[in-house]
């Protein structure tokens, strides 16, 4: 049973008249009629009463009729949905972010607007370590990976980078701290025998290990007290006194009242890049589409 069998019924039944039918589908008689009686051949049932003055539906046809309108409607919607999803308007994104992620006013943006404009396609956020995002994009597990680097990173074949960001860097602490009346920019030199709060490595994207690395070159090691498993955390301990922290220049613009943050001058950026497969969803390609609009 074809889809056009079901149209030329549904078309006979509501007209009863095999020429108006055939005219309003736009072909001839003839061939209506043949295209019905193929039908009722299939099914075994005749659908249609015929004489020289009338035609209307069997008691078959009655209870036909509303089937055949229900699978046709249902055929439309099917194929609704799939041009929907080859343009990337209904499914799902899935995306892997990096802690400080949610708190940065470009993606916070981006994702809003995503929603608006695409308001079918269900959105997933997973909190991942850097490692994690890489490996999960790479597997088609999530779909976008957001994360900070501070180092150059290394993609498999499958994999791209698009950069999205790239600040320099603060010194968050608490507000009677000996730095916070500091009128000039920060040096490394100036943490030199600070109490640090960071995060852990697994979520710190190797910021840790090339602060380490430049604080060795000026000839001391940095003072890690605390490391925070997230973000909010990291900020509590900071607000908290307990130490202070480095944080990207756009996560400067928190409003925590025991909290004040001054530049420091750092020999290497924080970058916000988007990973992703080089053959990506529709979804996805939309979302890059949104965020490089964003950043034209």
């Amino acid at each position: 049973m074809e889809l056009r069998h079901l149209r030329y019924f549904v078309c006979v039944a509501e007209e009863l008249h095999f020429g108006n039918a055939a005219q309003r589908l736009g072909i001839s008689q003839p061939p209506l009629s043949q295209q019905i009686r193929a039908l009722e051949e299939q099914l075994s049932v005749p659908l249609f009463e015929r004489t020289s003055r009338s035609v209307r539906l069997t008691e078959a046809g009655v209870h036909f009729l509303p089937q055949a309108r229900e699978t046709l409607a249902q055929a439309d919607r099917a194929a609704r949905i799939a041009r929907l999803a080859q343009a990337g308007e209904v499914g799902r994104l899935s995306l892997g972010f990096s802690p400080s992620v949610p708190f940065t006013p470009y993606v916070v943006d981006a994702l809003a607007r995503f929603r608006v404009d695409y308001p079918a396609v269900g959105i997933e956020l997973n909190e991942l370590p850097a490692e994690e995002q890489l490996a999960g994009v790479e597997r088609g597990t999530i779909d976008i990976g957001i994360l900070r680097a501070f180092s150059p990173l290394i993609l498999p074949p499958r994999l791209e980078a698009v950069a999205l960001q790239c600040e320099g860097m603060m010194v968050a602490m608490r507000h009677d701290h000996s730095l916070a009346a500091a009128g000039r920019p920060l040096s490394l030199s100036d943490i030199r025998d600070e109490q640090l709060v960071l995060f852990g490595s697994m979520n710190g994207a190797g910021f840790n290990e090339i602060l380490a690395d430049h604080c060795a070159r000026l000839g001391f090691r940095p003072q890690v007290a605390l490391e925070a498993g997230s973000f909010g955390t990291l900020v509590g301990l900071t607000a908290a006194g307990l130490g202070i922290t480095i944080l990207s220049r756009s996560l400067a613009r928190m409003n925590v009242d025991t909290l004040v943050f001054r530049p420091i001058e750092m020999p290497f950026s924080s970058h916000l890049v988007m990973l992703l497969r080089q053959e990506a969803s529709p979804a996805t390609r939309n979302f890059r589409k949104l965020v490089e609009l964003h950043n034209a």
